[in-house]
């Protein structure tokens, strides 16, 4: 097989929660225990940090990965869902995964696959794991897939554990309340390992000390310790100072990112380089103001609050569920414009009425799905938009409702493209 039928062979032939949602989930860490095994275990032979959460943990893991980088660490960075290429999920110091690993990968493991009947996501982690091990990374930052007591991903013995917050998102797999869910996530949570959570929250602060008590780990919340000041935003960068106890750590921080939220993430990843300091990490700050300053370019990151065109500007993110589309929409507040144009789509699993009662009503609709089976139907999409008196009009695909969008739209107004993950991977 060349690496496009290897890659349609993952897609068609496994499990995956991507097209298929819920059923492709493995309730537990047996298969990839026994791929890993088979694999000789390559996780155990280099350092880790692995990073959960809801909403937050891509962009957390990129500009660790960054940071590591700039500190002069080979960095393994694995990451999901991918946007436009399969190899983006495993990447060293930025660089995708070679076309032929990959290709040999499966062409060696397929016995073993046959076996061992894995999901996609259990195959792409053995892939990830191995390929480290091969490039002889320093160190590897591992994003959880889903949850994170029962990922595949938690076979890890990392040096630091990071969660980055908790809102209700996957509620079908990882419970109906924030203690649930965070149950789930404070699984990544490992005997006398260091753990960084990003936000505090009445109903998971509990849950998160008890779990570090009994692997008697050392836990701290980020946004008890760190804060940011002087912010201030330009089209490509926000700008701000970190302070620590009110004393001055980190000043004139400019990040790439844009997002309002990443002032959430920021604090994370700033508080996870203190705690990894403590345990011998050489990381100058200079890495840090280099890093963050092209998380980007040294990682690929896409789709984060991303300008994609000007006149008229067209913004697109991943932001998701209730938690992610409430800071997308404070950031579309602080935009100005004459007219809103907003392209959104859905899969079917998620809270999609606590997603359209936060939407704006004053905005021009045009409801799409992006191509995969679990997409929830443009139609029903804006049937149920309806309720909450947001119009507009349906298209099949993504592409086809932007580019109505453009058409429509003046240089002075804002078209927002996004609702799922998904829905931005076929326009980037």
């Amino acid at each position: 097989m060349n690496y496009s039928q290897t890659v349609d062979y993952l897609y068609s032939r496994l499990p995956m929660f991507t097209r298929v949602g819920a059923s492709a989930f493995k309730k537990d860490l047996d298969n990839t225990i026994a791929l890993c095994n088979a694999l000789d275990n390559p996780q155990n032979k280099y350092k880790t940090i692995h990073i959960g959460g809801t909403n937050g943990k891509g962009s957390t893991s990129h500009m660790l990965a960054a940071i590591l980088q700039k500190a002069g660490y080979k960095t393994g960075l694995y990451t999901s869902p991918h946007l436009k290429d399969f190899r983006e999920r495993i990447r060293v110091n930025g660089k995708m995964v070679s076309k032929s690993f990959v290709t040999n990968f499966v062409k060696t493991q397929k016995e073993l696959i046959s076996k061992i009947e894995p999901s996609f996501f259990e195959v792409t982690v053995g892939m990830a794991f191995s390929y480290f091990e091969q490039e002889k990374v320093d160190v590897a930052v591992i994003e959880v897939g889903l949850g994170g007591r029962l990922d595949s991903t938690n076979i890890i013995h990392p040096d630091l554990s990071v969660i980055t917050n908790i809102s209700l998102d996957h509620t079908n797999m990882l419970g109906n309340t924030f203690g649930e869910i965070a149950f789930e996530k404070a699984g990544i949570i490992k005997t006398n390992t260091p753990a960084v959570i990003g936000e505090r929250h009445p109903e998971t602060d509990p849950v998160f000390i008890k779990k570090a008590k009994e692997q008697h780990a050392s836990l701290i919340f980020a946004e008890d310790d760190l804060k940011a000041t002087n912010v201030s935003k330009k089209s490509s960068t926000l700008k701000l100072d970190i302070i620590q106890v009110d004393q001055p750590l980190l000043k004139g921080l400019h990040l790439d990112l844009t997002g309002t939220y990443q002032l959430k993430n920021i604090l994370t990843v700033i508080e996870a380089v203190q705690q990894l300091r403590k345990i011998g990490y050489q990381i100058a700050d200079e890495a840090t103001y280099q890093a963050l300053k092209n998380v980007k370019k040294l990682t690929g990151l896409q789709g984060r609050w991303q300008t994609l065109s000007k006149n008229p500007l067209v913004i697109c993110d991943t932001g998701h569920n209730k938690a992610g589309i409430t800071e997308v929409i404070q950031n579309i507040n602080q935009i100005p414009y004459e007219n809103l144009h907003m392209v959104i789509g859905m899969v079917k699993d998620k809270d999609i009425s606590a997603v359209l009662a936060l939407l704006p009503k004053n905005a021009n609709y045009y409801f799409c799905q992006p191509q995969l089976e679990r997409a929830l139907p443009a139609n029903e999409l804006a049937e149920q938009a309806a309720n909450y008196h947001l119009k507009g009009k349906t298209f099949n695909t993504v592409e086809a409702a932007l580019a109505n969008a453009k058409s429509k739209a003046s240089n002075k107004d804002l078209i927002f493209v996004g609702g799922s993950t998904f829905v931005v991977a076929e326009i980037i």
